[in-house]
């Protein structure tokens, strides 16, 4: 696993041990922000189930000017403070170490409000519906933030999109790329 595009790239992250984490594959990340392409420089962005935080310190290589990751996974944040640490990342980054049902509703409290939104939750467990719903609820976000889901193929989005549009989809393998627009 490693960063593969800005001023970090090539910089290998530290990935888990096993398969409880499921890292983005370079491929999938790849896709991602050629897609994004330059939506990426001077947001703010969020990542939601960040597990190694792959994205969001990608998100920080090309520009982005912070990014919070939201994971409850004990070996999963220790490996997201040692990468934020090794990548010089750690200024511009925050770590919340809760379950994303209990981060969202924090953020919204705080005033907070995202650019950009990664969402890379445990397949085909129903998460997409319910994180939908719940940014809802709690708008963490303004008009034109982009939320970034992914997702098996298995798992299509839901109907009921709380107010979100999809404005691209892309898929690789058993994964879904969905792109969603605020």
């Amino acid at each position: 696993m490693r960063i593969i595009g800005g001023i970090s790239k090539g910089r290998r992250l530290s990935s888990p041990k096993g398969s409880s984490i499921r890292p983005t594959l370079d491929r999938v990340k790849e896709t991602i922000f050629n897609i994004l392409g330059k939506e990426v420089e001077g947001k703010v962005v969020l990542d939601l189930f960040a597990g190694t935080g792959n994205l969001g310190m990608e998100a920080l290589s090309r520009g982005a000017l912070k990014t919070v990751f939201v994971e409850k996974a004990k070996e999963a944040l220790r490996i997201i403070q040692k990468n934020l640490l090794q990548s010089g990342f750690a200024i511009r980054s925050e770590v919340i170490p809760k379950d994303v049902r209990r981060a969202i509703p924090l953020l919204e409290k705080r005033g907070d409000a995202f650019d950009l939104i990664f969402m890379d939750p445990p397949y085909e467990k129903g998460w997409v519906q319910k994180i939908l719903n719940q940014l809802r609820d709690h708008p963490i976000y303004h008009r034109g933030t982009i939320l970034v889901i992914e997702h098996s193929r298995r798992e299509p989005i839901p109907a009921d999109l709380s107010g979100w549009e999809i404005i691209r989809q892309r898929m690789i393998g058993d994964t879904v790329l969905s792109f969603l627009k605020g």
